[in-house]
């Protein structure tokens, strides 16, 4: 074949045609379409990697797969978001066990304060016999638990306006905690003056004063920034 400019100008203009009609095409929605909510800024290293994973899947499945990520409470509270899971208006969430206990009280069991004393004892606990009693209570509530939780750290307390070195300085403390019957009656036991406060009320109750402080693992205070 005799290549002439004319036909290697049409050859090349059919070829970027080939190649651009991707981008000019029509999208196609996804076949199956998911809620994913949480109660975490999207800085957040979770949110950073369920964004990672929405897009693998996406990829993976040719676009059929989509997963929606609702960080930040934006579909609402804790407390509200759970509702939603259960009456299916969303399909995946990631709570704090201690919010999930007002449903499965054994799921609070991973927040029963200083009952780890490290991450080896943690792990050994909830990816063993104890973690799947928990995950055979939820199931009882027609829920399904993923096998393995992701690692939100040990809970750390802040205070506006006194140092926390013992549990002497929590006396008359207004502590925020979990909308959780465990968490106020351990602050309680301390004789502190817990406030049940939903995730999302958090940095403007330590700005307004309602509470002095708070407790939560570092990833959570950092990228909430209720340090400020």
């Amino acid at each position: 074949m005799k290549v002439s400019r004319r036909t290697l100008l049409g050859a090349s203009a059919l070829g970027t045609a080939a190649i651009a009609a991707p981008w000019v095409a029509r999208a196609q929605s996804a076949e199956f379409t998911y809620k994913y909510a949480n109660n975490l800024p999207v800085a957040h290293p979770m949110n950073q990697r369920a964004k990672e994973m929405a897009d693998a899947i996406k990829a993976e499945t040719n676009g059929r797969v989509e997963i929606q990520i609702f960080p930040s409470n934006q579909l609402g509270s804790d407390t509200d978001m759970l509702s939603q899971l259960r009456s299916g208006g969303i399909e995946f969430f990631t709570l704090s066990g201690l919010i999930l206990s007002t449903l499965v009280p054994a799921a609070s069991i991973n927040g029963i304060g200083f009952a780890f004393p490290d991450y080896p004892s943690v792990w050994k606990a909830m990816d063993g016999d104890l973690g799947q009693y928990v995950r055979n209570q939820i199931a009882k509530a027609n829920l399904v638990a993923m096998e393995k939780i992701w690692d939100n750290g040990f809970r750390q307390t802040t205070s506006s306006t006194k140092p926390i070195q013992g549990p002497e300085d929590l006396k008359g403390f207004k502590i925020r905690v979990p909308v959780s019957p465990l968490w106020t009656s351990m602050y309680k036991a301390f004789d502190s003056a817990p406030a049940s406060i939903n995730f999302s009320e958090v940095y403007t109750a330590l700005q307004t004063k309602v509470v002095d402080g708070q407790e939560n693992p570092l990833a959570i205070i950092a990228t909430a920034k209720l340090y400020e």
